[in-house]
Protein backbone atom coordinates (compact mmCIF):
# COMPACT_ATOMS: atom_id res chain seq x y z
CA UNK A 1 0.00 0.00 0.00
CA UNK A 2 1.15 3.26 -1.20
CA UNK A 3 1.66 6.38 1.12
CA UNK A 4 -1.40 7.91 -0.36
CA UNK A 5 -3.33 5.48 -0.30
CA UNK A 6 -2.54 4.50 3.14
CA UNK A 7 -4.23 8.04 3.90
CA UNK A 8 -7.16 8.16 1.79
CA UNK A 9 -8.04 4.48 2.19
CA UNK A 10 -7.38 5.01 6.23
CA UNK A 11 -10.08 7.79 5.94
CA UNK A 12 -12.52 5.76 4.03
CA UNK A 13 -12.51 3.04 6.73
CA UNK A 14 -12.84 5.67 9.62
CA UNK A 15 -16.24 6.74 8.17
CA UNK A 16 -17.47 3.78 6.71
CA UNK A 17 -17.46 2.23 10.50
CA UNK A 18 -19.54 5.37 12.36
CA UNK A 19 -22.49 3.22 12.02
CA UNK A 20 -21.14 -0.24 12.95
CA UNK A 21 -20.74 0.49 16.50
CA UNK A 22 -22.20 -2.08 18.89
CA UNK A 23 -25.72 -1.59 21.24
CA UNK A 24 -27.36 0.17 17.91
CA UNK A 25 -30.22 -0.46 16.24
CA UNK A 26 -30.41 0.96 12.51
CA UNK A 27 -33.72 1.30 11.38
CA UNK A 28 -34.54 0.72 7.87
CA UNK A 29 -36.86 -0.14 4.81
CA UNK A 30 -36.88 -4.01 5.72
CA UNK A 31 -36.71 -3.66 9.94
CA UNK A 32 -38.21 0.03 9.75
CA UNK A 33 -39.96 -0.04 13.87
CA UNK A 34 -38.94 -0.49 17.19
CA UNK A 35 -41.38 -0.16 20.29
CA UNK A 36 -39.55 1.59 23.20
CA UNK A 37 -42.19 0.55 25.57
CA UNK A 38 -41.01 -3.48 24.84
CA UNK A 39 -37.55 -2.42 25.14
CA UNK A 40 -38.25 -0.41 28.97
CA UNK A 41 -37.16 2.62 27.69
CA UNK A 42 -40.66 4.82 27.35
CA UNK A 43 -39.16 7.02 29.99
CA UNK A 44 -36.91 9.86 30.86
CA UNK A 45 -35.79 12.01 28.35
CA UNK A 46 -35.50 10.56 24.91
CA UNK A 47 -32.46 12.64 23.12
CA UNK A 48 -32.66 13.04 19.61
CA UNK A 49 -29.72 13.75 17.79
CA UNK A 50 -28.96 14.62 13.74
CA UNK A 51 -25.28 14.73 12.41
CA UNK A 52 -23.93 15.46 8.75
CA UNK A 53 -20.74 15.80 7.31
CA UNK A 54 -19.83 16.15 3.48
CA UNK A 55 -19.65 12.62 1.71
CA UNK A 56 -16.41 10.90 1.51
CA UNK A 57 -17.48 10.17 -2.54
CA UNK A 58 -17.08 14.19 -3.09
CA UNK A 59 -13.42 14.11 -1.46
CA UNK A 60 -12.59 11.55 -4.64
CA UNK A 61 -12.59 11.77 -8.39
CA UNK A 62 -11.10 15.06 -9.34
CA UNK A 63 -10.21 15.68 -5.67
CA UNK A 64 -7.99 12.32 -5.79
CA UNK A 65 -6.06 13.14 -8.89
CA UNK A 66 -5.10 16.63 -7.11
CA UNK A 67 -3.73 15.09 -4.44
CA UNK A 68 -1.83 12.92 -6.66
CA UNK A 69 0.08 15.37 -8.17
CA UNK A 70 0.25 17.39 -4.73
CA UNK A 71 1.23 14.56 -1.99
CA UNK A 72 1.13 16.93 0.95
CA UNK A 73 -2.52 18.39 0.47
CA UNK A 74 -3.46 15.24 2.07
CA UNK A 75 -2.01 16.30 5.02
CA UNK A 76 -4.48 18.87 5.43
CA UNK A 77 -7.20 18.07 8.02
CA UNK A 78 -10.59 17.11 6.70
CA UNK A 79 -12.22 20.30 7.64
CA UNK A 80 -9.63 22.43 5.95
CA UNK A 81 -10.14 20.34 2.61
CA UNK A 82 -13.95 20.28 3.08
CA UNK A 83 -13.56 24.25 2.30
CA UNK A 84 -12.44 23.24 -1.10
CA UNK A 85 -15.75 21.86 -2.04
CA UNK A 86 -18.64 23.70 -3.46
CA UNK A 87 -20.83 22.80 -0.60
CA UNK A 88 -19.17 23.02 2.19
CA UNK A 89 -21.84 25.48 4.47
CA UNK A 90 -24.49 23.11 4.13
CA UNK A 91 -27.33 23.90 7.14
CA UNK A 92 -29.17 21.24 8.10
CA UNK A 93 -31.54 22.08 10.74
CA UNK A 94 -33.79 19.42 12.81
CA UNK A 95 -37.37 19.89 13.79
CA UNK A 96 -40.73 18.23 15.08
CA UNK A 97 -43.78 18.36 14.07
CA UNK A 98 -46.35 17.41 17.81
CA UNK A 99 -49.86 16.37 18.18
CA UNK A 100 -50.24 15.93 21.93
CA UNK A 101 -53.11 13.98 22.85
CA UNK A 102 -55.54 16.98 23.94
CA UNK A 103 -55.57 17.67 20.03
CA UNK A 104 -53.20 20.23 20.41
CA UNK A 105 -50.58 20.51 17.27
CA UNK A 106 -47.59 22.54 16.36
CA UNK A 107 -43.75 22.70 15.64
CA UNK A 108 -40.65 22.80 17.40
CA UNK A 109 -38.01 24.16 14.95
CA UNK A 110 -34.98 26.83 14.94
CA UNK A 111 -36.90 29.10 12.56
CA UNK A 112 -39.40 31.31 13.91
CA UNK A 113 -37.13 30.81 17.39
CA UNK A 114 -40.16 27.80 18.00
CA UNK A 115 -37.60 25.76 20.84
CA UNK A 116 -40.16 24.24 22.79
CA UNK A 117 -40.05 23.47 25.64
CA UNK A 118 -39.23 19.90 27.89
CA UNK A 119 -40.93 20.53 31.10
CA UNK A 120 -44.08 21.71 29.79
CA UNK A 121 -46.17 20.99 26.30
CA UNK A 122 -45.21 20.04 24.19
CA UNK A 123 -42.17 18.42 26.11
CA UNK A 124 -40.12 18.88 23.27
CA UNK A 125 -37.08 21.18 23.41
CA UNK A 126 -34.85 21.88 20.91
CA UNK A 127 -31.33 22.68 21.78
CA UNK A 128 -29.08 24.51 19.77
CA UNK A 129 -28.91 25.04 16.12
CA UNK A 130 -25.56 23.91 13.90
CA UNK A 131 -24.73 25.60 11.51
CA UNK A 132 -22.06 23.84 10.26
CA UNK A 133 -22.22 20.51 11.04
CA UNK A 134 -20.33 19.63 14.20
CA UNK A 135 -19.64 16.99 16.03
CA UNK A 136 -22.46 17.80 18.49
CA UNK A 137 -24.52 18.62 15.66
CA UNK A 138 -28.45 19.88 16.45
CA UNK A 139 -30.20 17.97 19.66
CA UNK A 140 -34.02 17.68 20.83
CA UNK A 141 -34.95 16.24 23.66
CA UNK A 142 -38.38 14.48 24.15
CA UNK A 143 -39.97 14.06 28.16
CA UNK A 144 -41.57 10.07 27.26
CA UNK A 145 -41.94 11.25 31.42
CA UNK A 146 -45.14 12.69 29.59
CA UNK A 147 -46.24 10.25 26.87
CA UNK A 148 -49.41 9.85 27.91
CA UNK A 149 -49.83 13.34 26.38
CA UNK A 150 -48.60 12.72 23.17
CA UNK A 151 -50.08 11.25 20.44
CA UNK A 152 -47.52 11.40 17.52
CA UNK A 153 -43.91 13.68 16.66
CA UNK A 154 -42.77 13.52 13.22
CA UNK A 155 -38.72 14.07 13.45
CA UNK A 156 -37.55 16.22 9.90
CA UNK A 157 -34.90 17.48 8.69
CA UNK A 158 -34.79 20.43 6.51
CA UNK A 159 -32.35 22.62 4.43
CA UNK A 160 -32.38 26.02 5.50
CA UNK A 161 -29.79 27.84 2.99
CA UNK A 162 -31.38 28.03 -0.94
CA UNK A 163 -29.17 24.81 -2.00
CA UNK A 164 -30.14 21.11 -1.82
CA UNK A 165 -27.40 18.96 -0.66
CA UNK A 166 -28.75 16.43 0.39
CA UNK A 167 -27.18 13.87 -2.12
CA UNK A 168 -23.97 15.52 -0.89
CA UNK A 169 -24.10 15.13 2.82
CA UNK A 170 -23.95 12.32 4.76
CA UNK A 171 -26.28 12.29 7.84
CA UNK A 172 -27.64 10.81 10.37
CA UNK A 173 -30.72 10.72 12.99
CA UNK A 174 -30.14 9.03 16.37
CA UNK A 175 -32.43 8.53 18.91
CA UNK A 176 -30.86 7.75 22.58
CA UNK A 177 -33.63 6.40 25.10
CA UNK A 178 -32.89 5.84 28.62
CA UNK A 179 -32.65 2.87 28.74
CA UNK A 180 -31.20 0.16 25.76
CA UNK A 181 -29.65 0.75 22.83
CA UNK A 182 -29.39 3.95 20.29
CA UNK A 183 -31.58 3.98 17.26
CA UNK A 184 -30.17 4.89 14.01
CA UNK A 185 -31.91 6.13 10.94
CA UNK A 186 -29.60 7.14 7.93
CA UNK A 187 -30.37 9.64 5.55
CA UNK A 188 -28.35 8.16 2.63
CA UNK A 189 -30.43 8.06 -0.39
CA UNK A 190 -29.16 10.31 -3.21
CA UNK A 191 -32.06 13.24 -3.59
CA UNK A 192 -30.25 16.30 -5.05
CA UNK A 193 -33.24 18.40 -5.41
CA UNK A 194 -35.23 17.53 -1.59
CA UNK A 195 -35.31 20.54 0.72
CA UNK A 196 -36.71 18.77 3.28
CA UNK A 197 -37.22 14.74 4.63
CA UNK A 198 -39.46 12.99 7.21
CA UNK A 199 -37.36 10.77 8.52
CA UNK A 200 -39.18 9.22 11.92
CA UNK A 201 -42.47 9.04 13.38
CA UNK A 202 -42.52 8.60 17.28
CA UNK A 203 -46.21 7.31 17.91
CA UNK A 204 -48.34 6.30 21.32
CA UNK A 205 -50.92 3.69 20.01
CA UNK A 206 -52.70 2.17 22.47
CA UNK A 207 -50.35 2.99 25.27
CA UNK A 208 -47.46 1.68 23.18
CA UNK A 209 -44.28 4.13 22.24
CA UNK A 210 -43.04 3.10 18.79
CA UNK A 211 -40.33 4.82 16.19
CA UNK A 212 -41.19 4.44 12.83
CA UNK A 213 -38.48 5.10 10.19
CA UNK A 214 -39.96 7.27 7.68
CA UNK A 215 -36.99 8.64 5.38
CA UNK A 216 -39.43 10.82 3.21
CA UNK A 217 -37.82 13.32 0.93
CA UNK A 218 -39.72 16.18 -0.56
CA UNK A 219 -39.07 18.99 -2.95
CA UNK A 220 -40.69 21.65 -0.75
CA UNK A 221 -39.96 22.14 3.04
CA UNK A 222 -42.71 21.76 6.04
CA UNK A 223 -45.65 22.81 4.74
CA UNK A 224 -44.53 19.83 1.66
CA UNK A 225 -44.38 17.72 5.25
CA UNK A 226 -47.68 18.84 6.49
CA UNK A 227 -49.33 17.90 3.72
CA UNK A 228 -48.16 14.59 3.52
CA UNK A 229 -48.95 13.43 7.20
CA UNK A 230 -51.87 15.67 7.26
CA UNK A 231 -50.77 17.59 10.05
CA UNK A 232 -52.80 20.53 9.11
CA UNK A 233 -50.75 23.62 10.43
CA UNK A 234 -50.73 26.78 9.20
CA UNK A 235 -47.13 27.88 7.74
CA UNK A 236 -45.44 31.42 6.78
CA UNK A 237 -41.80 32.69 5.44
CA UNK A 238 -39.41 32.02 8.64
CA UNK A 239 -36.02 33.65 9.13
CA UNK A 240 -33.43 32.65 11.80
CA UNK A 241 -31.54 35.17 13.90
CA UNK A 242 -28.53 36.37 12.60
CA UNK A 243 -26.47 35.96 16.08
CA UNK A 244 -27.39 32.22 16.22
Amino acid sequence: MGFLDGLLGGRAAEFDSGSAASNAIELTKRHHQVSLTKQGAATGNLRVNLTWRMRTSDFGGATRQSLLRHPFRALKPPEVMGHSQSMVNVDLDLGCMYELADGTKGVVQPLGGFLGDVNAPPYVKLSGDDRFGSGSGETMYVNLDHRDDIRRLLVFVYIYDQTPAFDRTHAVVTLYPSNGPRIEIGLDERQPQARSCAVVMIENLKGELTVRREVKFVYGFQSELDRLYGWGLQWGRGYKNADR
